[in-house]
């Protein structure tokens, strides 16, 4: 059995508002990993004690799969039709429903392309809930805009401080700056990238109890977040 929300909660880690939707499920050990990769980023979502065989899933279409798991409630009971060489259903069950997902041959979808760590991050910062709130806040106030920028300096009190800058960067129009200190070793990085992506993977990790930010000065973000049996890790290119 698995609740609901947790399954909803790992769904959207990847889905990220349908910019990943044909996606490999891989159960080994009772341990849920989803690899996604499209666009200039990556990500990678781990669930501790997840109720199936070990398998490799293939879904296809993550959009039809959050539809029918938005009509059930509570525990579900997963399981799994075919053979493990290739399952072809997904059972889904609820107090009141019986729901079947077809599942697609897993070799049809390609390979996610994983990230390496460079030699050194240039930008550390943790991440505290209210961090995740107000960079959420701060997107949502400028919709219209896909700009960001982080960048580093030292404030008045010569602290080293992370920005991130939301919308017109020359300063001409709407802009909202938040700041946060932490490690940071090299001053006057200003690197863009989309603020769309940002507020998609703040947004699906909110329940998430802790959450840290790494950047490189040659423009790899790594966003890391840990939860209770959930452990979710993207890497975003800088905007050319």
């Amino acid at each position: 059995m698995i609740n609901k929300n947790i399954l909803q909660s790992v769904i959207s880690k990847y889905h990220l508002g349908g910019r990943h939707n044909r996606v490999k499920w891989r159960i080994k050990d009772n341990t849920l990993t989803i690899f996604a990769s499209e666009g200039g980023r990556a990500c990678k979502v781990v669930l501790d004690n997840f109720p199936l065989q070990d398998s490799e899933l293939g879904i296809f279409d993550t959009d039809k799969l959050t539809k029918l798991l938005s009509i059930t409630n509570g525990d579900l009971m997963l399981s799994l039709q075919g053979r493990k060489e290739l399952y072809t259903i997904l059972d889904i069950a609820d107090a009141n429903f019986d729901l079947t997902y077809t599942l697609a041959d897993s070799l049809t979808i390609g390979k996610a392309q994983w990230v390496s760590d460079p030699d050194s991050f240039e930008v550390e910062l943790e991440l505290d809930q209210s961090d995740i709130g107000h960079i959420i806040k701060a997107k949502s106030a400028l919709p219209e805009s896909q700009n960001m920028q982080i960048t580093t300096k030292l404030d008045v009190d010569n602290n080293q401080i992370c920005e991130f800058i939301f919308g017109d960067i020359s300063g001409y129009s709407n802009k909202i700056t938040y700041k946060i200190q932490g490690k940071i070793t090299k001053d006057n990085l200003i690197i863009p990238f989309d603020s769309n992506v940002i507020k998609d993977i703040f947004n699906a990790n909110k329940d998430m109890t802790s959450a840290s930010l790494k950047l490189s000065e040659k423009g790899l973000l790594k966003l890391e977040f840990e939860g209770e049996g959930i452990t979710s890790i993207y890497y975003i290119l800088r905007n050319e």
